[in-house]
Order: structure tokens, then C-alpha cells, then sequence
């Protein structure tokens, strides 16, 4: 019996275990869906490609998995560029399927056709462009292996019309993968290891860095045991939030140019930095020279390639991050001292403030942390870009539960849209989006999805009435001149959200936006909650 190349590739989804796909329909991935919808994988249809990428990306990171999105060819492609390199630049694992038009006249500039491999180069692990319905099987294999090892990342399979329509004779998945140049380390070197722990036990100021590296490699559980064992305090990046509770004595806040001050004075007064799983970019670090002048750094990563590109490294160790913490836990014979453990606590309580109050306005600051405590302990917070990611990084106390956000493209529109896969990767968990009302505007499409598949997020949306973060850059490096970053027309978010069925309150208090809060969780429908919040509400 003959077999579609179409049914070939939603065979080998379910050979991958794939329940759920984000897409957007179009006639060259025609054969592909209506192969799709004979079947229990769930496709879910978002309102712009961008975020069927970014709902992915938010259901790969809740269940540390694969995530599927799926587009047509041309625009549809292109759209779903933004959320590629999205998921590139904080390796997340993605595949990302995308129709094409057939073959024979590919180069031709036919309608709908774009070169989208091409176009895809600089922020994919790897790309195909699918030329043999007889290949489909090994590629969608490579790819999920591509995708979900090594540094984890996007891989694009781009597959003509007629690719998907074509039959051969039988199809077999095969069991394994064998990639000629592509064997991640991922072991660690056993004597870079010891190094790292010689340099340690000489140490009088060591602080732990931790990054996303650590989270997607599973690291998480040794990190804290390595910690504890050792007294070593740690700060972490944005995209390693969540690796220690944030009430954790031993957690001393995101460092970087809108982190935590006392975080940031650990890291200049260290004499040894282990950076785990962290690339430490300029946002982290703005001057890695300066740090290195003081300090040795042992930089652990899978990726070869992060190793000393930001940061002089002393002891570079490349393997996978729960592999080569464990090897470390398993040797490591040390203590921090006592002075440096209460200069940081020195530090932690010089540098924290009371935030500025506005009568009329919800402060966002002590609301979110307030909100941390309303949640569920395992509560997934999808914070945005802008303002609003800022005061979720720095003052949502999480537990047991994780944060998401865009942090190495910084990509506005990303929280609603990733909020919706995180809640259909773990429906039992509360699960909120917070954005500003700029970021709101950019994804605000994707209520249409959360009404029509019913996906209880809860969405938080700080009405500031301007691109808050350019709004505050302008103000105190370009004499206040305001340039296209007031919004003089803001809807009215409860209206909007009312237009689709969503229950929505507004809150001109933070009195007021605890008691929506309360109505808001206890809900089991999605809610949109606006909070009134002045425009001169500094980021940190």
C-alpha cells in the first residue's frame, strides 16, 4: 500500500510523541493538515505565524520538550521568522515545518515562494529543504535529535507541495541517528574538572552565574545540592531565573544593567566566577574586562562556541550541565566563609528600596510580588519585553514554578502567545502573561485563540499609555523628547477582551488589582486584567 509524503510527516510527529502543533493553514501545507486532521495530534490555529513559533516555544519550555509550529510558504514562512530567532537566541527546541511550492519551480518567484531555508541561516541549528518523499522519515528524525540535543535550538524542514503529495511503497522510522560532524560533548573533561575544583578551594569570594543552560539541561536539582554543599551564593542571569527559589537565602537576585544592585556588587567584588550555562551578553555584564581584572572564571557550557565569547575564561569545561555539576558535586571539598556569605546579606539589605507610589495608578513593582504569592507554588509566569519584564524579573518571588520570558532577542509580543502553549503543556498549573500595553497591541490577535480553544491563561496588561522602556531611555538620555513612544490611543483592553468572551476587570489600585486577582485565579476561564500604571514608573 502507497504512502503520501503528508502522511509520512504526520506519521513521524507521532513517532515523536507530538500531541500538540501551532500553525497557520495555506495551500502548499494543505496535504499536511488534512493528513493531520485525521488524527488525535491537536493542531491549534493562532491568528499570525510569529506566534505559532512563540506558542511552541512556550509549550517546549514547560514540558521540556519539542516544540511543532507550522506555516505555508511565503509569507506565512516569513512571519514565523521572528519567533525562530526568538527560540534561537534562548535555545529552545523547536521544529519548524513550513509548506513550499513544488519543486520544479522553485527559483522561479512564483506566488507565495520565498527562500526560506535562506533566509533562515543565522538563527537555525539546521535547515532542509526536503527534494525526496523517500528522505521525510531520516530528516523529521535528525531534526527532533538536532533540536533537543547539544545546545537545544529551532531546525527548520521546509517541504515543497509535491514533496508531500508524491507516494512511495512503506514507511520506516528509523531508530537511530547518526549525523557525520554533529556529537555534542557532553560529558566534561575529567581533568578541566579538577582544575576548576583546585581553583575553587583557593577561593575567598566565589559566586555561582547561572543561566538558561541550566534549566533546559535538567541542572537545576544538582545546582541547588552543589550550592548548598558548598555555601556558594548564586546570582543569575534573566533567562536562569527560577534555578533557586527567589526566597533562598543563597539567591542574591539577576544581575545586570536592570537586575538587582546587590547582585551586581557580588559579581565585582568575586574572586571567582563560575558561569553556568550563561553567556553572560551585555545586558548581564555590561564590562566583562572589569570582572576578569579581579576574578577567575570557570565557564561550564555545552555550546563550545559561548566559552570565552563575552568573558575571559580561566578554566573552560564543555559538557552537559547536569553531567558535569554532578561530577563536581561528587569531589568538591569546600566552604564558603562566613565574611563573604554576610557581606552579601550586608549588600542585599543596603541596596533594596521601597518603590515610588502614584495616587490613582497600581504600582507594579510590589503588585507582582504580591502576585507571586497568590499563585500556585509550580505557577508558570510568562513575562513580555519592555518595563514589564523588568519588574516581573526583579520582583516575582518564584517558588517551584518557572519563569519565561524573551531574553536574548528581547521580542515584544512574545508573553500572551507563549502563555497559551505553557498552559496546554501544563493545564493543572496557573499560568499568567504579563505585558505592557504596547507589547499587548502586538499579540492581542491571539485572544481569538485562548477564546476559541479555551485556554485559561491569565493575562496581566500594565496600561502605562507608552513604550515604557524607550519612553524611560528617552527621558534620561535624550532630553525627554518623546519621539513615537506616547501611545495616544489606548483601547479599552476590558471591551476588547469582552468582544471575545473574556472576563476582564480594570484596576486603578493595588488594592484593587489583588482583589481582581483573586477573582481572576479562582476562575477556571481566561481573564484579562488591566492595572492603571503611570507612565513615569521607572523599571527598576
Amino acid at each position: 500500500m502507497m504512502i503520501s509524503g503528508a502522511e509520512i510527516m504526520v506519521k513521524c510527529l507521532q513517532q515523536e510523541n507530538v500531541s500538540v502543533v501551532f500553525g497557520y493553514p495555506g495551500a502548499v501545507i494543505c496535504p499536511f493538515f488534512d493528513y493531520l486532521y485525521k488524527t488525535d495530534i491537536k493542531a491549534v490555529l493562532v491568528r499570525q505565524e510569529q506566534n505559532a513559533a512563540h506558542s511552541a516555544s512556550g509549550y517546549a519550555r514547560a514540558l521540556s520538550t519539542v516544540g511543532v509550529c507550522v506555516a505555508t510558504s511565503g509569507p506565512g514562512a516569513l512571519n514565523m521568522i521572528t519567533g525562530i530567532a526568538t527560540a534561537y537566541m534562548d535555545s529552545i527546541p523547536l521544529v519548524c515545518i513550513t509548506g513550499q511550492v513544488k519543486s520544479d519551480v522553485l527559483g522561479r518567484d512564483v506566488f507565495q515562494e520565498a527562500d526560506i531555508t535562506g533566509a533562515c541561516e543565522s538563527f537555525v541549528k539546521h535547515s532542509y529543504l526536503v527534494k525526496d518523499t523517500a528522505q521525510l522519515p531520516r530528516i523529521f528524525k535528525e531534526a527532533f535529535h538536532i533540536a533537543s540535543t547539544g545546545r537545544p535550538g529551532p531546525v527548520l524542514i521546509d517541504v515543497p507541495v509535491d514533496v508531500q503529495t508524491a507516494e512511495i511503497e512503506e514507511f520506516v522510522y528509523p531508530d537511530k541517528v547518526n549525523i557525520i560532524g554533529y556529537k555534542p560533548s557532553v560529558k566534561g573533561h575529567p581533568m578541566q574538572i579538577k582544575r576548576a575544583l583546585e581553583m575553587l578551594s583557593s577561593s575567598k569570594r566565589p559566586v555561582i552565574c547561572a543561566g538558561g543552560g541550566v534549566l533546559s539541561s535538567g541542572a537545576k536539582p544538582k545546582l541547588r545540592e552543589f550550592a548548598e554543599k558548598t555555601g556558594i551564593p548564586i546570582v543569575s542571569t534573566m533567562m536562569g531565573i527560577g534555578v533557586m527559589p527567589s526566597d533562598d537565602p543563597m539567591y542574591v537576585g539577576m544581575l545586570g544593567s536592570h537586575g538587582k544592585k546587590a547582585a551586581n556588587v557580588t559579581v565585582h567584588n568575586a574572586d571567582l566566577v563560575i558561569l553556568c550555562g550563561a553567556r553572560v551578553g551585555d545586558r548581564a555584564v555590561a564590562s566583562p574586562d572589569q570582572v576578569v581584572e579581579h576574578a577567575n572564571v570557570i565557564h561550564i557550557d555545552i555550546d563550545p562556541a559561548e566559552i570565552g565569547k563575552n568573558m575571559k575564561t580561566t578554566v573552560p569545561i564543555v559538557g552537559d550541565m547536569k553531567n558535569v555539576i554532578s561530577q563536581m558535586l561528587r569531589d568538591v571539598d569546600y566552604s564558603t566563609p562566613e565574611e563573604w556569605k554576610s557581606q552579601i546579606e550586608a549588600w542585599k539589605a543596603e541596596y533594596s528600596k521601597e518603590p515610588d507610589t502614584f495616587e490613582g495608578f497600581v504600582e507594579p513593582k510590589s503588585f507582582i510580588a504580591k502576585l507571586s504569592k497568590m499563585v500556585k507554588p509550580k505557577a508558570i509566569m510568562v513575562a513580555d519585553v519592555g518595563q514589564n519584564q523588568i519588574w516581573c524579573a526583579n520582583n516575582y518571588r518564584i517558588k517551584d514554578g518557572r519563569f519565561f520570558t524573551s531574553g536574548g532577542m528581547g521580542t515584544m509580543g512574545y508573553s500572551v502567545p507563549a502563555a497559551v502553549g505553557a498552559k496546554l503543556a501544563r493545564p493543572s498549573r496557573d499560568v499568567i502573561a504579563v505585558c505592557g500595553d504596547g507589547s499587548f497591541q502586538m499579540s492581542l490577535n491571539e485572544l481569538a485563540t485562548i477564546a476559541t480553544e479555551n485556554v485559561n491563561v491569565k493575562i496581566i496588561v500594565m496600561r502605562n499609555t507608552v513604550l515604557g522602556m524607550v519612553h524611560e531611555l528617552q527621558d534620561k538620555h535624550y532630553g525627554s523628547r518623546y519621539a513615537i513612544t506616547e501611545l495616544e490611543t489606548v483601547p479599552d483592553f476590558v471591551k476588547l477582551a469582552a468582544s471575545y468572551g473574556i472576563d476582564a476587570a480594570f484596576a486603578s489600585s493595588n488594592e484593587e488589582a489583588e482583589e481582581y486577582t483573586k477573582k481572576m485565579l479562582k476562575s477556571d476561564k481566561p481573564f484579562v486584567l488591566v492595572c492603571n500604571v503611570h507612565p513615569n514608573t521607572s523599571s527598576i
